[in-house]
């Protein structure tokens, strides 16, 4: 099973391990657009205004276009410990044991719009770039990544349950075919369902969790509802292929 989080446009700062080697990330096939989108970030990191612009950030962002700037130079550490916010304090990925630490990295990967797909131990820089960015003299991230993300996957999870967990605009840039998805929903007294906006990402990183954490290992999507449901979330199966976690 292979669990894909959405990332989070929050990071944590600094790093203990080396600067960034595209050679030890998950899908090497996607090393020479990982490059180009870097080298990208890095020359637009020297025209500040620019980068706000394509980037779609406000005054004071100057940490997160230096964060770019040092994107070849600056320290790594585990993707799973890079990304914060929602999900991830609700996956809680410092209160792991050893062995679920173990089951993180072989079970749960990260969307990235700089990176395609990063498994939970990649080691990667803090970056600021979202799947709805449009760098200047360039296609869209859709467009870039579509082409190589969408068959890696593919190739990489034959076989395998996966569990895709990114929101609609990470799914785009590298669909898979069969994948489970969830879709959060408030159901009102009146049983009325709406969906989730503010929870969403809570509701997500303790699936996730319960994927991670869970003795069993799920095959298919009834298997994703027991480990769900053992774990206190209240689910339901619409299809073959979309859960419902409801709140």
């Amino acid at each position: 099973m292979l669990v894909i989080l959405p990332p989070s446009e929050t990071k944590s700062d600094g790093g203990h391990l080396g600067p960034l080697d595209l050679d030890e990330l998950w899908l090497p096939q996607l090393t020479a657009v990982r490059d180009k989108l870097i080298a990208e970030l890095v020359a637009l990191a020297d025209d500040p205004e620019t980068a706000r612009t394509a980037l779609a950030l406000g005054k004071g962002a100057d940490p997160e276009i230096a964060r770019n700037a040092a994107l070849r130079t600056s320290p790594t550490r585990p993707a799973l410990e890079r990304y914060t916010g929602v999900l991830y304090d609700a996956l809680d990925a410092g209160g792991f044991t050893k062995v679920q630490r173990e089951k993180a990295r072989a079970r749960l990967a990260i969307g990235s719009a700089l990176f395609g797909v990063v498994r939970a131990g990649d080691p990667i820089p803090a970056y600021r770039l979202s799947g709805g960015s449009k760098l200047p003299g360039l296609p869209t991230l859709s467009s870039l990544w579509k082409p190589e993300l969408a068959p890696a996957l593919r190739a990489e999870t034959a076989g395998r349950l996966v569990v895709d967990l990114r929101s609609g605009s990470y799914q785009q840039l590298g669909r898979i075919p069969g994948a489970v998805t969830a879709t959060v929903l408030t159901e009102r007294p009146d049983g009325t369902r709406t969906v989730v906006s503010h929870f969403n990402k809570h509701h997500k990183g303790l699936l996730a969790r319960a994927l991670v954490c869970g003795r069993s290992e799920p095959s298919d999507i009834r298997g994703v509802a027991r480990v769900a449901e053992k774990a206190g979330l209240r689910v339901e199966i619409s299809s073959s292929a979309e859960l419902l976690v409801l709140t």
